[in-house]
């Protein structure tokens, strides 16, 4: 067994969490998401962003609006939805409790 797969499975398992957490702050364009993903550590490429979007969006956690570009053709921003604020909060607790979960074995 590699460890390689295994971190990047750990990784998909938290990317969903970490975009709402990310537009959670405020709207960003998916290219800032991946951005602040990179920054953090978290591999991502747009083949893998967009669909994770689009289908946080079908689930209506979040939404978009077109914006104006100087530097070309209109961007999209997206937004939480409000449905999607509640979403980050459960899975804030979620996280919270793995967390804990995870510190006890590893620290018994």
């Amino acid at each position: 067994m590699k460890v390689e797969n295994t971190k990047a499975q750990m990784r998909k398992g938290v990317l969903e969490y970490c975009i709402l957490a990310i537009l959670s702050r405020s709207d960003k364009y998916a290219s800032d998401v991946i951005s602040e993903l990179k920054e953090a550590k978290m591999i991502v490429v747009e083949g893998t962003l967009y669909p994770l979007l689009t289908r946080l969006k079908n689930a209506e956690l979040l939404t978009y609006r077109w914006e104006e570009s100087t530097q070309g053709p209109p961007r999209k921003y997206y937004e939480l939805t409000e449905k999607g604020r509640g979403f980050l909060s459960e899975l804030d607790a979620s996280w919270n409790e793995l967390v804990d979960a995870v510190d006890i074995v590893k620290n018994k």
